[in-house]
């Protein structure tokens, strides 16, 4: 029987922590867990026969970080991986268990942010992944698992590697925050949409908190889930007790919280950091008195973006449909111009008129489209965090930008002819999506209701050839201009009612279609708009910036009882309504170059930022630039994620963009007015062991913004090389990072030597496995939650 014909079922118990084991058996700060297969096999399966013994049904095998970047040697990484599994094999053999038994390869991350936000590609992310995954394969692993992911992108990469190099079942768990989010600003239900969408089998959560504090990201999963779903809560949360890590919730109280998530409907159960066979064997008697419950398939219609999902149902889900050539002049030169600054323009401005999903659509002669279409998805999911619709009838085209995309994207089109179907069905299948289907086939645009219908129908017919459900299928009608034909609007409206009340699915159109060769425009679509609102259409391809459509929208959200205490209209009306068609934002030339440039920062617009910059300095010094522009914007954007109010990302590149407007200042000034501040250094590192540098690269960059002398370590840095670095820079502050639990004890060692060596430098420390009363237990000065803290925590130092 596999893994997933015993899920469906039974509860499936999965194992525990297994870093701590190893250390308690003399592994050295820094040294690969994943090297003991090797060198000590034989405690490696005791570890894992303690777990099936206790009563796992799975075990991860030892390879968590058997990837490439940590073993580069071919021939290492292979004998790891084989030995690992056969450790796992070897176990379930031995143990006393007669539970059925299963071997996962496991991995985890890379320890590196991916492009835009970080410095890793992409697809070197996803080839460095297949290697371990091709490997697990070869050597009969019966699933992967993979865990401890706090990037939606990068889990992205490593489960399109799992679903590339092989056919096993792929289980997916995430690291969350306390405030319920990745680092870098993923919910709970952004990912359900993006891991279900690619097909994982199963979903979650591990790693980071207790299971008390998991508990709200729990009920989110499961609420939107229609896939078994994980949990493996660390034991609380870590403290440091005579030198040891130890958790402050034992094997008793985690087992009652286990079995609260399994009466809420979580099947899948086990233990990361701090757990042990205790823990799982407590577990599992507490369980079994449970219920295990049905999965509930949710049939929601869900598109998402890296931070957030947008799901369609009772609110109308506004698509902005600026970023499109068909009849912008300016927009076409921007494409043939390559001016992607243009298009971001376009996408930010439509985010700050209310777009829920921005079209994209860069089809014009002349330009490599599947090259552009890429390219502007990446930059524009690289300045704002709305959902996508891929918009392409180029199949090359989209599937190179469904791809790269992070998160589960809209799709436009498909339609009923049978080679539409052919070439798109399985990219939405592979990469998972929302796709708009227009109601035409081979015979072209139906003149009736009915026909169009039909349409539908057989396109649900065959989208459930290929596994795609019909909550993943938005109809398009089509709106056609009604001063060609004065029935077009009728027979679009009566489709859109037929295809909602009959077939249960969701509808778009483009609504500005329908006032082609008309006067006043606006008033005939907005009328149309309501109507095919009340006809039951869930979205609308429309101008967000059009009073019209605004008014429309607004009015129709406030009459329907979608607008709680009309809070929307009322901010909407005292708005400074204009009474010209379309609301737009202040012009550019309306606008100093200072603020164009605070604006270019704030938004992360790396290329604008650095024009503006070089224009600026035309006027003001560089320091002048830098205090009242640069500081200033990045002080807003800082505070904002410091309110939870904007994510990583956007902190990121808003960085990038401060970044581009130092270069012009430093090629443009005297090295007396370098912005650098040589008098503070301070040194970062991730300590000796640990190969994770995503935290430490974000202090450095954000610390560098700030103009401090930063002396980056590295990763994998042993205290020695530290006190060096701090002794010769005379720094005042080291900042240290750790994300693995059996490195902590590195960093206590790299505390001590530095305030016994340097003892005027303070110590300031930061990690997923963190927290302030560890970091106070193991001798630290400060402890950060995050990089702006950091940069706080020097601020202060430094005044």
């Amino acid at each position: 029987m596999g893994v997933l014909e015993l899920l469906k079922k039974q509860f499936l118990f999965l194992d525990g922590g297994f870093g701590t084991f190893l250390q308690k058996e003399g592994l050295k700060p820094g040294e690969h867990t994943e090297s003991w297969n090797l060198s000590h096999p034989d405690i490696v399966q005791s570890v894992h026969r303690k777990y099936f013994d206790a009563g796992s049904n799975v075990v991860c095998a030892n390879t968590f970080g058997a990837n490439s970047f940590n073993f580069p040697s071919d021939e290492e990484l292979e004998l790891i991986i084989k030995s690992a599994i056969e450790n796992v094999r070897i176990a379930a053999e031995k143990s006393i268990g007669n539970q059925e038994k299963f071997v996962s390869l496991d991995i985890g991350s890379l320890g590196k942010l991916l492009k835009p936000f970080g410095n890793l590609d992409f697809e070197e992310a996803v080839s460095v992944f297949s290697k371990t995954v091709k490997l697990g394969v070869k050597y009969g692993a019966d699933l992967i698992t993979i865990e401890t992911m706090n990037d939606s992108y990068e889990t992205k990469a490593a489960l399109l590697a799992a679903k590339e190099n092989s056919s096993l079942p792929v289980f997916v768990t995430n690291a969350y925050g306390e405030d319920g989010k990745l680092i870098t600003g993923a919910t709970p239900e952004a990912m359900v949409a993006l891991l279900e969408g690619m097909g994982a089998d199963a979903i979650g959560a591990n790693c980071s908190l207790g299971p008390k504090q998991l508990e709200s990201v729990a009920k989110r999963i499961l609420s939107c889930a229609s896939v078994p779903v994980i949990m493996k809560p660390n034991a609380g949360m870590p403290k440091s007790v005579d030198g040891k890590t130890v958790f402050d919730v034992g094997a008793e109280e985690f087992s009652c919280e286990m079995k609260k998530f399994a009466d809420m409907g979580i099947t899948v159960l086990g233990g990361c950091c701090g757990t042990d066979d205790d823990y799982i064997r407590l577990t599992k008697e507490k369980v079994s008195s449970s219920e295990c419950k049905n999965i509930e398939k949710k049939n929601f219609t869900v598109v998402s973006s890296y931070t957030h999902a947008v799901k369609f149902g009772k609110k109308p889900v506004v698509i902005g449909e600026r970023i499109n050539p068909t009849g912008k002049k300016r927009f076409k030169q921007a494409l043939l111009e390559n001016d992607i600054a243009y298009i971001l323009r376009e996408g930010i401005s439509q985010q700050e008129n209310e777009a829920d999903i921005l079209d994209v659509n860069v089809g014009i002669p002349g330009i490599d489209e599947p090259e552009m279409l890429k390219t502007s998805v990446f930059e524009l999911q690289g300045v704002l965090d709305l959902p996508l619709q891929i918009d392409t009838s180029d199949i090359t085209a989209m599937e190179e930008a469904l791809r790269i995309y992070n998160g589960k994207a809209m799709i436009n089109s498909v339609n009923g002819k049978e080679e539409s179907m052919k070439a798109v069905f399985p990219l939405v299948k592979k990469y998972g999506g929302v796709v708009t289907a227009l109601t035409l086939d081979e015979n072209g645009i139906p003149e009736t209701s009915e026909k169009r219908f039909e349409i539908a129908e057989k396109i649900l017919r065959t989208a459930e050839e290929y596994g795609i459900e019909k909550k993943d299928i938005v109809f398009d009608p089509l709106a056609m201009t009604v001063s060609a034909d004065p029935n077009a609007a009728r027979i679009t409206l009566e489709s859109v009612r037929a295809i909602r009340e009959k077939l249960g699915c969701h509808t778009s159109l483009g609504v500005s279609n329908v006032s082609f060769g008309l006067p006043n425009r606006g008033a005939v679509n907005s009328s149309f708009f309501i109507l095919a609102l009340e006809n039951g259409l869930s979205a609308a391809i429309l101008n967000p910036a059009s009073v019209d459509m605004k008014r429309a929208y607004k009015t129709f959200c406030a009459l329907n009882n979608l607008d709680e205490g009309f809070k929307e209209y009322i901010d909407y009306c005292s708005d400074n309504l204009q009474n010209n068609s379309t609301k737009t934002l202040p012009a550019d030339n309306d606008k100093s170059l200072s603020e164009l440039l605070r604006n270019a920062i704030e938004k992360g617009l790396k290329e604008n930022a650095g024009e503006l910059c070089e224009k600026l300095l035309s006027e003001k010094e560089g320091l002048e630039i830098v205090q009242t522009v640069v500081i200033p914007a990045l002080d807003t954007v800082g505070k904002g994620f410091e309110e939870k109010k904007i994510y990583l990302p956007q902190l990121l590149m808003s960085a990038e963009a401060a970044k581009c407007a130092f270069e012009k200042i430093k090629a443009a000034v005297s090295v007396t007015e370098n912005n650098n501040d040589n008098s503070f250094p301070v040194v970062i590192a991730t300590v000796k062991g640990d190969v994770h540098d995503i935290g430490k690269n974000i202090v450095k960059l954000l610390l560098e913004n700030y103009g401090y002398n930063v002396i980056d370590l590295g990763k994998d840095v042993p205290k020695e090389k530290i006190v060096d670095a701090a002794l010769e820079s005379n720094a005042k502050l080291v900042g240290l990072s750790a994300l693995m639990t059996t490195t902590v004890p590195a960093m206590e060692e790299a505390i001590e030597a530095i305030h016994k060596n340097v003892p005027n430098c303070k110590t300031v420390v930061g990690g997923a496995v963190l927290t302030e009363e560890y970091a106070e237990k193991i001798g630290a000065d400060k402890y950060s939650k995050d990089a702006m803290e950091t940069v706080r925590y020097a601020e202060s130092l430094k005044n």
